[in-house]
């Protein structure tokens, strides 16, 4: 039997990053493109298949191809549509999933960005043989993928598990895109990092830090790692706070679904024990007895830059 290959395709909000994976993980060849260069997504695809069609070709045709499977922000599994989602162009109810079988005639199927981490994780990562578990994605948002009995939690409508979007401090920090108060991503992201960072730089004027050498401009989470391995002390409060609030909302999560495993992926993981260590001691410390001291808390051990391809293309491997 000849060897297939699937197609992984990760629409994010400004690049779409695709390829051409074996059943192992090997990325063959990959390429990226701009998400919104293109007024009608049509266009868009039509983009996309000029840039697969010698991937394609180079490993023997369509007949070598088990399908596309695709990430994208707001995308509904069960209708393979990309649904108002406000980093994209393309405004509505988008039937991509369509669109892509009728252009490419490969089986395509679609799921969230956070949902794609989470099935990666499962063919290709450190979750291989485990049934249970969370993936935290932390990067510019938090996203997150659950799996239960070994299948993603999707919920009636295929949205379930936006885990980034519970509100762990009500009343809390006003979250910009969504206009909600004291949600997980305002404070666990890159971004939420960053306004941790004005706050606290703000809200004490006298207290000396690294970060004072920055304009607000240059701030980001990585000049606050930077400065919080040169010793800073602000720059260290920062990542005990954001760790104490993802800690807590992780217990939460634990007491939910009893996962064995909680993956951490993405920009922010880069900060290592400065957030491990808050974030697992006040996981920890929230938990009941029961739950206490038996989920396994490590980050991915996927190359982040392969992660969403791999992610993707694990959805049409049979």
């Amino acid at each position: 039997m000849k060897e297939k290959y699937a197609i992984g395709v990760d629409i994010g909000g400004t690049t779409t990053k695709f390829g051409t994976v074996d059943r192992k993980g090997r990325i063959l060849e990959q390429d990226r493109m701009s998400s919104n260069n293109h007024d009608a997504v049509e266009d868009f695809i039509e983009e996309l298949h000029s840039k697969l069609s010698p991937m394609i070709k180079n490993v023997g045709g369509v007949g070598n191809i088990t399908g596309i499977g695709m990430g994208a922000p707001n995308a509904n599994y069960y209708r393979g549509t990309i649904e108002y989602a406000p980093n994209l162009k393309w405004k509505g109810i988008i039937p991509i999933a369509d669109l892509i079988y009728k252009k490419f005639g490969l089986v395509t199927k679609l799921t969230n960005d956070a949902n794609a981490a989470a099935m990666g994780e499962m063919m290709y990562g450190c979750t291989k043989n485990i049934k249970h578990f969370i993936t935290i994605t932390l990067g510019t948002g938090v996203g997150s993928g659950i799996v239960i009995d070994g299948k993603i939690v999707l919920g009636h409508d295929g949205f379930a598990g936006e885990l980034g979007h519970t509100i762990i401090r009500p009343g809390g920090r006003l979250h910009k895109s969504t206009g909600m108060h004291g949600s997980l991503e305002s404070y666990a992201s890159a971004t939420g990092v960053r306004d941790t960072a004005i706050e606290l730089l703000t809200k004490f004027p006298e207290e000396h830090s690294l970060l004072r050498d920055y304009s607000i401009n240059e701030l980001t989470s990585e000049t606050v790692f930077q400065c919080a391995m040169q010793g800073d002390k602000v720059a260290n409060e920062i990542f005990e706070f954001t760790g104490q609030i993802l800690g807590e909302s992780l217990a939460n999560f634990v007491m939910f679904s009893s996962p064995e495993v909680i993956v951490l992926f993405g920009g922010l993981t880069k900060a290592g024990n400065l957030l491990m260590n808050p974030t697992k001691k006040h996981m920890e410390a929230n938990l009941l007895p029961i739950f206490q001291n038996k989920v396994r808390l490590i980050f991915s051990e996927l190359k982040e830059s392969d992660a969403a391809i791999l992610g993707a293309s694990a959805l049409v491997w049979e």
